[in-house]
């Protein structure tokens, strides 16, 4: 049996979707050496540099619940090819800006138009994919993304050393080609209602505001913790390496590598054996993975031992974020699809801004242990909570995920 074969009747759109999202992601080396390139090249202060990224993640908290509003009023595509087009534009001119806080209302505005991506993209993929699909399709579209940035990062360092400001005409590029693509070839499709999808939109929570559902507000709940758990590898995990464990900076960037070569090769077949899952079964598995993943850095005293443990929340991940994806696609109503996955990718972004801060205040005040441990809790406090999300959900059909 083919592993991949679920993505044999994915639509045109998707395939397309995807593609766009590859290249955008293969041109992706501001924001992982905006840290270097504000202190390297500009001179400025660790502390400044970081709250650069901090403005960032705010912008992107501020864009989600917007861009999922702007997606139901004028339509998800328009929405990705006006924020691949402006921030591509807004990109090119930034290495030419110099006050310090003339770049971070540059950098504030980037992201604002930037992350409204996110949430559209989501909600085009949950248009062109039948229900029995969406998973599988937001697995392909993790595979392009992780595809991306494994060549976008590591083409920026080899660029970086040459030249800092070319890093912003390559990926202002990079994002306004993926602009093209989606105005070449999605200029005129449109989502394909399925069968049977008017009489599940019929239901009781049809057209249902998305802070009104309060199914979706104790998913978003249940989430977060996880969420806050996925993020410390951004941030104390590599502390914890070098200065816990005393590994080589050089020993992070080779357990990201075991971490993208494993989506790469399992995401999409991993979700197809699961396709016939229900949804809090998988959100379940996916959480508690990335807190057992997360929390076995506890027993971690080398390098092998620690990509054991990456192989363990590599796998929450993968099953993880593509069936909370088809979750939020599945409970939203068709008409309000964008403002879902908005506020869906608001809780990364507001876990993205909390979790870092939060763990590195744990890891500093009461070490790895206490903070792995709390991570471990974290994830199985989830995996309890998102158990029983979709209690009380209708099913569509036979269709796979809703079981």
């Amino acid at each position: 049996m083919n592993p991949w074969a679920s993505l044999r009747g994915l639509r045109r759109e998707i395939w397309i979707l995807c593609t766009a999202t590859l290249i955008n992601r293969a041109g992706t080396m501001v924001l992982p050496f905006l840290v270097l390139y504000l202190t390297v090249h500009m001179g400025f202060s660790a502390t400044r540099a970081s709250l650069a990224l901090s403005v960032y993640g705010v912008g992107s908290l501020i864009s989600g619940p917007f861009a999922g509003l702007f997606c139901d009023r004028f339509g998800s595509l328009r929405v990705m090819k006006v924020a691949l087009f402006w921030s591509g534009l807004l990109m090119l001119p930034l290495p030419l800006i110099k006050p310090y806080w003339a770049i971070l209302a540059v950098i504030f505005a980037w992201s604002v138009i930037a992350e409204a991506f996110r949430p559209a993209n989501l909600a085009s993929l949950s248009d062109f994919a039948r229900t029995d699909q969406r998973r599988a399709a937001f697995a392909l579209n993790r595979l392009s993304i992780n595809l991306g940035m494994s060549i976008g990062p590591a083409a920026g360092g080899l660029l970086a050393a040459i030249s800092f400001p070319a890093l912003f005409g390559v990926n202002g590029v990079t994002t306004l080609l993926s602009a093209t693509v989606l105005a070449l070839y999605l200029r005129s499709s449109r989502a394909l209602p399925e069968p049977g999808e008017e009489a599940e939109n019929s239901r009781p929570e049809s057209g249902t505001r998305a802070i009104r559902n309060p199914r979706f507000i104790y998913f978003l709940a249940a989430f977060f913790p996880a969420a806050v758990v996925f993020f410390q590898l951004m941030s104390t995990m590599p502390l914890f390496l070098v200065r816990g464990l005393g590994l080589h900076e050089s020993a992070f960037g080779l357990l990201l590598t075991v971490n993208t070569g494993i989506i790469i090769l399992v995401e999409v077949p991993l979700n197809a054996a699961m396709g016939a899952w229900r949804h809090g079964r998988a959100l379940a598995l996916g959480a508690l993975l990335v807190g057992a993943g997360f929390g076995a850095m506890v027993f971690a005293r080398g390098f092998w031992s620690t990509a054991a443990t990456v192989v363990v929340w590599t796998f929450g991940e993968m099953i993880l974020l593509p069936s909370s994806a088809a979750f939020v696609a599945d409970l939203s109503p068709e008409g309000r699809r964008g403002e879902y996955m908005g506020f869906y990718q608001a809780v990364f972004s507001l876990s993205l801004i909390s979790g870092p801060w939060l763990g590195t205040k744990v890891l500093e005040a009461w070490g790895g242990e206490a903070l792995w441990t709390m991570a471990f809790m974290a994830g199985a406090l989830s995996a309890i909570l998102l158990w029983s999300a979709e209690t009380g959900m209708k099913p569509t059909s036979s269709g796979p995920g809703r079981g």
